[in-house]
């Protein structure tokens, strides 16, 4: 029999190894929750990993398609492809019909394209369009506008860009079509052909037969866009496409241009250098405005563009002895808008004209680097900012 206090001992025996037991048990479940969460630990960081690599290279190859998909679809193809764009249709339906039409990569992007940069105007009609053309260039045409019927394919396709003087496209003219320069050159000298012009356009080209000292009567007056070149054409048509285009252009704008009590030719005149002296829309009409300040002061309107013209190159600096060139185009010494436009300009810069930003500033600097442009009331202050923005940096 056993006594009391060996029936105690037994008793925290057994308890001590229920304990124990319990003990292990406990360490056991520790133990495998622990080897399970280091292991949903690692399938987790695995997973995770694997989806970070899919979604860099998804990045990788959307934005590797973007960037092909805003390339021209085949630069050195010269085939043309004759696209209608139904009326009303907005950017996401072009896309498609320029992309069906294999004109451009894909019609999303193209869609993209247009809303990121917030382009708009689209116009309906038939147009001539190369898978060699930048989205662009496509744009800037479907903004232009295109036939109200199919035309003939042309052979090519030639754009005038903007602010390009009459020079300038009688050398393009010759590098991309079978015209000669100087055939182009003596057209523009050609009073009955001027005359001819006249004929059809009146209300368009009366003040430019008017103008005197002008060294060609069209300057400024042959649109910069994109037109359809054919081989057999004379180069009488061609021009005659690019001055019909201007007065198409200009129609809507003459109320406009006899409650300025502007003429034509003053009106481009104007917008030619506005065209070369601003970049941004904003400048561009702050600049217009800054022309009709001056000439309302009695000042010459001291452009360097005036001068380039005259001297008949490019500089980027003038000398002293440049400003006195002895030149009718000189806005430097001779007041008022000189005999006529320096280049061709865009709408923009003609609208910046008919549409200046209200100031009362008579001086403007830019800096070319930045595309900056700088206003002054006072010619003090022009130097301050000239000191600052422009010898500093020379």
């Amino acid at each position: 029999m056993l006594t009391e206090s060996e029936g105690s001992e037994d008793k925290t025996v057994t308890e001590d190894l229920k304990e124990s037991s319990r003990k292990k048990y406990r360490r056991k479940k520790y133990d495998k929750r622990q080897k399970e969460n280091k292991a949903v630990k690692k399938v987790v960081l695995i997973v995770v990993s694997l989806l970070l690599l899919t979604a860099v290279i998804a990045s990788i190859s959307v934005y590797g398609f973007i960037k092909s998909s805003l390339q021209p679809l085949d630069s050195s193809s010269k085939k043309l492809i004759q696209v209608e764009i139904p009326v009303g249709s907005g950017s996401k339906k072009i896309g498609q019909i320029l992309e069906e039409k294999k004109v451009i990569k894909n019609g999303m992007v193209f869609s993209y394209y247009v809303k990121a940069n917030n382009l708009s105007n689209f116009q309906a009609g038939f147009y001539q369009m190369s898978p060699s053309m930048s989205l662009e260039t496509i744009a800037d045409n479907l903004q232009q506008g295109g036939t109200a019927e199919a035309q003939e394919l042309a052979d090519a396709k030639i754009t005038i860009p903007e602010g390009y003087s009459i020079d300038q496209i009688g050398k393009l003219l010759s590098e991309k079509t079978k015209f000669k320069k100087d055939d182009f050159s003596n057209l523009m000298k050609d009073d009955k052909f001027f005359n001819q012009m006249v004929e059809k356009y009146p209300d368009m080209l009366t003040s430019a037969k008017e103008a005197k000292d002008v060294r060609y009567h069209l300057e400024g007056y042959l649109y910069p866009a994109t037109y359809n070149y054919y081989k057999d054409m004379k180069l009488e048509k061609l021009v005659e496409q690019m001055v019909g285009k201007t007065n198409e252009v200009l129609t809507p704008l003459y109320p406009s241009m006899k409650e300025k009590q502007l003429t034509v030719q003053q009106t481009l005149t104007i917008a030619s250098l506005v065209e070369k002296e601003g970049v941004k829309e904003m400048d561009r009409r702050k600049i217009a405005q800054v022309f009709f300040n001056r000439i309302e002061a009695d000042m010459p309107l001291q452009s360097d563009i005036s001068i380039l013209y005259a001297l008949e190159t490019h500089k980027v600096h003038l000398s002293n002895k440049d400003t006195q060139v002895d030149s009718p185009y000189n806005l430097y010494i001779n007041k008022g808008t000189g005999p006529g436009p320096f280049n061709n300009p865009s709408e923009q810069a003609i609208q910046a004209v008919l549409n200046p930003e209200p100031n009362t500033y008579i001086y403007f600097l830019a800096d070319v680097s930045t595309g900056k442009v700088y206003y002054a009331n006072n010619y003090e202050e022009h130097l301050e900012l000239k000191a600052k923005y422009i010898d500093n940096k020379n």
